[in-house]
């Protein structure tokens, strides 16, 4: 499974990188799309130009996936995430923190192009389309 970041999603609808391709290849059965990711997706709708043309085809996308929300074992494993990134003087975003926890607690790997911050986390397996 395949966890997607917001960077990931945003690429695939400007047509950036290889991203499209590589959804289209994957499968979308195969796709979590995190509610922390549809949160933050939809803050930039709300702030674009034609925001109901863009919701429409986010919540397409939305559909098309598997929505993974932010629960207890999710919270569990963002903590472990944090406590060790802070420890070793390496943190990273809050939002990424939530996200690298969501990847692990879902076995997923986390398709982002942020390698730089989320390479830190410890086991978490991680790739970029782009």
């Amino acid at each position: 499974m395949y966890l997607l970041d917001t960077n990931t999603v945003i690429y695939h609808f400007k047509g950036l990188g290889q991203v499209s391709k590589r959804l289209a290849e994957v499968g979308f059965q195969e796709l979590l799309l995190p509610t922390l990711v549809i949160f933050e997706l939809q803050v930039g709708v709300a702030k674009a130009g034609f925001p109901e043309k863009r919701m429409i085809q986010l919540n397409k996308f939305i559909d098309a996936t598997q929505e993974v929300s932010f629960g207890k074992r999710e919270a569990h494993y963002a903590a472990l995430v944090r406590a060790n990134l802070e420890k070793m003087g390496t943190p990273i975003g809050c939002i990424d923190v939530l996200l690298a926890g969501t990847a692990l607690a879902n076995q997923a790997t986390l398709v982002t192009h942020n390698i730089r911050e989320f390479s830190r986390v410890d086991e978490l397996n991680v790739v970029d389309w782009y």
